[in-house]
């Protein structure tokens, strides 16, 4: 049975432990601090920023997850947890396969244009350098890199909540890129078991217009559109705005459960909100 150690068991990293559990493999996740409730399979309070306590815990595993969270901290905590956490699990347990989960954040292109895995990723924003330095660290230990677009599921949608609290507001042009949480946990499980590595976008078949998404909701929750901006939004991984394929990701035959906004949003968020 091979092993799987998920560092940073949180919104994405428990779907992603219940996938691979469910496809033979025995799982352990790390968490900063102790789990809440039991789950279905071992977790460990771990601080992977922490190398002494990454080595106290050290097993053997057949492949390495890295899809901790900085806990919406800013520059020092994503050096914390996507660097240094990414240094001492390669450092430590040097498993034969790795994956670190970064976000298409690093993309900084602003026109609207589609981008693929060998499009300029030069970010502006000191958070998305700290991913990039992350990554290059990453692949240059042979690891792979699958690059998340805007995380939603049950339970979790930025966009959603911002509506529902009337928080949100028409920008009009701006690009969003979405990938549902099974379709990355099915995404992550397709790359710890291919021959191929390298750089992965995560992201459903269809970027859309904020503005069309807005509608979308407003038309499904029978509420009136948010007003238009005034002025650019302020966003922590810096502006930008881009079209994101997942064509090098289907290649190896994945496909996403959710194509497109409205088919994640009805069928597994609306339910619960």
């Amino acid at each position: 049975m091979p092993r799987l150690l998920i560092a940073g068991c949180g919104y994405v990293g428990l779907a992603t432990a219940e996938l691979f559990r469910g496809a033979g493999w025995e799982v352990v996740g790390w968490t900063k601090s102790a789990p809440a409730s039991e789950k279905s399979f071992v977790v460990r309070a771990v601080n992977i920023a922490d190398r002494g306590a990454v080595e106290a815990a050290a097993e053997n595993f057949d492949a390495v997850i890295e899809c901790a969270s900085s806990g919406g901290g800013g520059a020092e905590s994503y050096r914390e947890v996507y660097l240094e956490g990414a240094r001492n699990l390669l450092a430590v347990l040097r498993a034969p396969r790795f994956i670190f989960t970064s976000s298409t954040s690093v993309y900084a292109q602003r026109d609207g244009e589609w981008v693929d895995e060998e499009s300029a990723a030069e970010p502006a924003h000191e958070t998305g350098k700290i991913l990039r330095e992350a990554e290059e660290l990453v692949r240059q230990n042979g690891g792979m890199i699958a690059r998340l677009a805007g995380i939603y599921g049950p339970g979790r949608s930025a966009l959603l909540r911002k509506f529902l609290a009337g928080d949100a507001q028409l920008a009009p042009g701006r690009i969003l890129n979405h990938a549902h949480r099974e379709d990355i946990a099915a995404a992550l499980l397709r790359l710890a078991t291919a021959a191929a590595g390298g750089i992965f976008n995560i992201a459903d078949d269809e970027p859309i217009a904020q503005s069309d998404a807005c509608a979308w909701l407003a038309a499904k929750l029978h509420r009136p559109l948010p007003p238009i901006a005034t002025e650019p939004a302020t966003r922590k991984r810096g502006a930008s705005n881009k079209r994101v394929s997942n064509r090098k990701l289907r290649s190896l035959g994945w496909a996403p459960r959710f194509p497109d906004f409205a088919a994640g949003m009805e069928r597994t968020v609306l339910p619960l909100a």
